[in-house]
């Protein structure tokens, strides 16, 4: 029994997989993330950004100042990547699959919660349940 409702899922999130293809600009999408992969120069761009900008994040954790100079640089290098079309592309590329995972875990998260489907009515109060978050 449990092999028949694995193989369900799976036909079912196979499903899940098409449709998220089909998306209307899914390929776009898929495009602008293949290209920034391809770029080298990009990546490197990319990680050194994330890079300085997590070591300016344990130097103000632990209490030290960030110089001018510090900001300064990280924002050229910020500057010159986002100027560059590649970068703009990636970054909303990924912004949109961050949203479309978000919602598949949101509702499978609900489902295990509450032992069935979820219905729109299920995530109507959520984001109210936790004080400020100015949703009224």
């Amino acid at each position: 029994m449990q092999t028949a409702a694995l193989s369900a899922v799976e036909i079912k999130t196979l499903e899940l997989c098409q449709a998220i293809v089909e998306q209307s600009g899914f390929n776009e999408m898929f495009a602008n993330l293949a290209a920034f992969m391809a770029d080298e120069s990009a990546k490197y761009q990319f990680q050194s950004i994330n890079d300085l900008a997590q070591l300016l994040q344990e130097k103000q954790a632990n209490g030290l100042q960030i110089t001018d100079t510090e900001i300064a640089e990280f924002e050229s290098l910020r500057g010159d990547f986002m100027s560059k079309s590649i970068a703009a592309n990636f970054l909303d590329a990924q912004e949109q699959v961050q949203q479309i995972q978000s919602s598949i875990y949101k509702q499978l998260a609900k489902t295990f919660e509450l032992g069935r489907v979820p219905t729109a009515d299920d995530f109507a109060n959520e984001c109210c349940s936790s004080s400020g978050c100015g949703c009224n």
